[in-house]
């Protein structure tokens, strides 16, 4: 789950990572008001799930609050689109009002799983304010890392040898060092996948500050954070996903336009694979879970074909424990309560297979019963163009 720049910070400060003083604001008069209340020049920061901001015009610089309320004015009800969002952008409904500090250097702190090693790991670097793929890239070797263990954070040690490899001065390691142990800290306690800090600055009078944050909490682990579900902002997610998981659906919405509707997250991305393979492009990512009703397949199905790209849909089923009759029985009644018209392919194996098939057949529904994956694919991208 994503959360907003503010969002982060606040949990972050709880942490004990110096973040700068700001407010958020939903309306001009809000702006105007934290303006006031932080003094001076401020930041005007739009509040996306995405990165860009700045190129994009999200973020300026105001020298007094009434400069602040004309930046507001523009930006709030704006489109921006970054490298991040796509063409289609994202409206601006909300802005963090930031008090403006005195930036010596701009570096990089980030915690993030390691799946090779089984293991999160700590990554510092002096190539702060750039994006990171960008700097793993071009200059990998400005990248330092430190392994974590679970339930230890960052020790003391590490945290030294990353802020003296990022050349911080002398004065200002223990205060990085420290910032560095609560971002890990912060990390582990609220069970991120992500937590980020880019730039993290120091100031010219040796201070450091987490001027960005981007935190991404683990679906999973919610269960344990019920307080950090009301971040959860709807307006920044896609509608069809967010319908999806209303009904227990993994969903990712893709570019393509051949539907796909599967059981297993192994398959649906083997699944995807081989409609690539077969000249085809993919409109989503869709597991229904290994034990699916037929009421999941029917609203599945309806998320589906609520995507206006989708040309056809294929369905690549396992049949387990979501036996292939269940599944045929939820494809026929979704079928004829949609009403469908694009054409669906359907690739079934497992327990009940004979009989699902034979629901399909005899619906009396526009249904292609395919013979192997290979089959599937390729009869789909053909009736798909």
């Amino acid at each position: 789950m994503k959360i907003h720049e503010y969002q982060g910070k606040a949990i972050l400060a709880q942490y004990k990572v110096p973040v700068p003083r700001g407010e958020v604001a939903y309306t001009v008069e809000e702006a105007e008001a934290a303006a006031k209340k932080i003094g001076g020049s401020v930041v005007v920061k739009a509040q996306i799930h995405a990165g860009g901001r700045g190129k994009g015009g999200g973020v300026k610089i105001a020298k007094n609050a009434a400069e602040a309320a004309e930046i507001a004015k523009k930006m709030l009800g704006m489109t921006l689109v970054t490298h991040q969002t796509g063409p289609e952008g994202r409206v601006v409904q909300r802005l963090l009002i930031e008090e403006t500090l005195p930036i010596e250097r701009e570096l990089y702190l980030g915690v993030v799983l390691d799946r090779t090693l089984g293991a999160p790991v700590f990554m510092a670097s002096s190539a702060g304010g750039m994006e990171i793929e960008e700097v793993a890239e071009k200059t990998p070797e400005l990248i330092l890392k430190e392994t974590l263990k679970p339930g230890f954070g960052l020790a003391p040690f590490q945290a030294r040898k990353l802020a003296f490899g990022m050349g911080i001065p002398a004065s200002s390691v223990n205060a990085a060092a420290a910032a560095m142990s609560a971002l890990a800290k912060a990390y582990e306690a609220i069970d991120c996948s992500l937590a980020e800090i880019n730039p993290f600055i120091l100031t010219k009078d040796g201070k450091v500050y987490a001027l960005d944050a981007k935190v991404n909490l683990d679906d999973n682990a919610l269960y344990r954070h019920k307080d950090l579900l009301e971040l959860r902002d709807l307006n920044e997610e896609d509608p069809l996903e967010v319908e999806a998981s209303r009904f227990g659906l993994n969903y990712i919405k893709l570019e393509g336009n051949i539907a796909c509707m599967v059981n297993g997250a192994g398959l649906a991305m083997a699944t995807m694979d081989i409609i690539k393979y077969a000249g085809g492009r993919p409109a989503n990512f869709l597991d229904v879970g290994g034990g699916a009703s037929a009421e999941q397949v029917k609203n599945a199905f309806r998320i589906l074909l609520s995507d206006p790209s989708v040309k056809a849909v294929l369905i690549n089923i396992f049949g387990g424990i979501l036996r292939c009759d269940t599944l045929a029985s939820g494809v026929i009644a979704a079928a004829r309560e949609l009403e469908i018209k694009i054409p669906v392919v359907v690739r079934m194996e497992g327990t009940n297979v004979e009989l699902g098939q034979q629901l399909l057949k005899e619906s009396g529904l526009n249904f292609t019963v395919a013979d192997g994956m290979k089959d599937a694919a390729e009869k789909v991208v053909r009736l798909a163009q």
